[in-house]
C-alpha cells in the first residue's frame, strides 16, 4: 500500500530570461533594500552586475554580501546576518550555486531567530521562517533553490551540519539556463553529477513516492543523455536548459524522499578536507551504489533503464555490472578521474568519517542500513 508523503517546492519560473523577473518579483514583496548574496567568480563572470541594473531600474536599493567559500561556513553566515541587520535589508536574494544559495538560507533564519547557525542542526529545528528569499541558480547541480536543505559547514568541529527545515525553501526561484553558460567545464561536469547522485539516492531512498519517483527518473535520463554533450558544446543553449530541468527535476525529488549514504559521506568527507560537494558525490557515486543494490535491485534497475541500458532478461548481477560500468565510463568522459586518496584523504582519516557519516541526517533514508565497518569499507574502496 502507499504511505503518506509531502510535497514541498518553491514558486518558481524556468526558461531563457528568468532572471529578468527578478525586479517584479522584489517589488511584489515590498522590497527596500535588498541583500544579495553571491561570490566572488559570479560577479567576475558579470550576473551581479546584470541583477544590479535590473534592480535598481525598479527603484530598490541593495547591498552586497560575497564574503561565501565554496563550502559556506558557520562564521560567514553569522557574519552575513549581521550585514544583513547593519544594512536594514528586507529581502535576500542568492545569486550562485548551492554554497551562496546555502549561506543565504542560513543568514535569513538568523536574521529572524537571533541564534547561532549551527543551533538549527537537523530536521524541523527552525522557529521562525527567514525574511522573503528569492533563488537564482547559476549552475545546474546544487538544486539548492528548490529544497528544504541547508548545508553549513561547523569551523570549529570540521564538520558539515544539514538543516532540514520548510522554513528554508526559498519563497521564489528564477532558474535561468542562461546563466549557466560561464560555468568552467570541471564545474559543469561536478554539479551535474552532483544532480545525478541526488536522482538516484531520492529514487532508491525509503522515503520515495510515485510523484517523486517522475521527477528523479526523468533527472537520470536528461543528465545520461546531456552532460557529455555540453562539455563538447558549452554554449549550447539547448543543452543547457536540459541540464538546468534535470537539476531542477533532481530538487524536487530529493528535497521530498531526502538522500542517502553518498551524501553522508560526502557531507563528512567535505567537512573534513573542505573538498567541493559535487565532487565528493561523483569520487563516491559508484562504490554507494555497489554497497547498496542487493537492498533495491528493482529501483536500480529502472535508473538502469533511465540511464538508458538494456537490461531485458539480465540477472541482477549483471544490471549491477551495467550500471557501475556505466556511471564509472560518465564520469570519465567529464573528466572526473581523481580517487579519495588522490583529494588527500588517507586510511587514517576514514574511522572519523564513518563515524561522522553515519550521524549525517541523509543516511536516515538510504536503502540499507550500514554500520561502521560498511561505511569504512566504502570509503577505502574509493581511496
Amino acid at each position: 500500500m502507499l504511505e503518506l508523503r509531502k510535497f514541498v517546492a518553491p514558486e518558481f519560473i524556468f526558461g531563457p530570461r528568468a532572471l529578468q523577473l527578478i525586479g517584479r518579483y522584489l517589488s511584489n514583496f515590498g522590497a527596500k533594500k535588498v541583500l544579495i548574496v553571491t561570490d566572488q567568480g559570479i560577479i567576475d563572470a558579470g550576473w551581479l552586475a546584470e541583477l544590479t541594473r535590473l534592480h535598481t531600474e525598479e527603484g530598490i536599493e541593495s547591498a552586497v554580501f560575497s564574503s561565501v567559500s565554496a563550502n559556506p561556513r558557520d562564521t560567514e553566515v553569522m557574519e552575513g546576518a549581521e550585514f544583513y541587520h547593519q544594512e536594514h535589508c528586507d529581502v535576500i536574494v542568492a545569486l550562485g550555486g548551492g554554497s551562496p544559495m546555502d549561506c543565504a538560507k542560513g543568514i535569513g533564519i538568523v536574521s529572524t531567530n537571533r541564534e547561532n547557525i549551527l543551533s538549527f542542526e537537523g530536521i524541523d529545528n527552525v522557529a521562525v521562517p527567514g525574511p522573503p528569499l528569492i533563488c537564482i541558480p547559476t549552475t545546474a547541480g546544487s538544486s539548492a533553490d528548490v529544497s528544504q536543505f541547508a548545508i553549513i559547514s561547523d569551523t570549529a568541529d570540521r564538520r558539515k551540519i544539514a538543516i532540514v527545515s520548510k522554513t528554508v525553501v526559498p519563497d521564489v526561484a528564477l532558474i535561468d539556463p542562461l546563466t549557466t553558460i560561464t560555468m568552467s567545464p570541471y564545474l559543469t561536469a561536478c554539479t551535474g553529477v552532483d544532480a545525478l547522485v541526488h536522482a538516484i539516492e531520492a529514487y532508491v531512498s525509503t522515503a520515495n513516492s510515485p510523484i517523486l519517483d517522475l521527477h528523479a527518473l526523468e533527472a537520470v535520463r536528461l543528465i545520461c543523455s546531456n552532460l557529455p554533450k555540453v562539455l563538447d558544446a558549452p554554449d549550447d543553449k539547448i543543452l543547457r536548459s536540459n541540464l538546468t530541468l534535470a537539476s531542477l527535476q533532481a530538487g524536487l525529488a530529493f528535497s521530498n524522499a531526502s538522500l542517502g549514504a553518498v551524501h553522508a559521506m560526502a557531507h563528512s568527507l567535505g567537512g573534513l578536507l573542505d573538498l567541493p560537494h559535487g565532487e565528493c558525490n561523483a569520487l563516491l557515486l559508484d562504490h554507494v551504489i555497489a554497497y547498496n543494490f542487493p537492498e533495491a535491485v528493482e529501483r536500480y534497475a529502472r535508473i538502469a533503464q533511465a540511464m538508458g541500458l538494456e537490461i531485458q532478461g539480465k540477472q541482477p548481477a549483471k544490471i549491477k555490472q551495467a550500471i557501475l560500468a556505466e556511471i564509472r565510463n560518465l564520469k570519465t568522459q567529464v573528466g572526473i578521474h581523481s580517487s579519495l586518496g588522490q583529494k588527500g584523504a588517507t586510511l587514517s582519516d576514514i574511522p572519523h568519517l564513518a563515524r561522522k557519516a553515519l550521524n549525517d541526517p541523509c543516511m536516515v533514508t538510504n536503502p540499507r542500513i550500514p554500520n561502521q565497518r560498511d561505511i569504512e569499507v566504502i570509503y577505502e574502496e574509493a581511496l
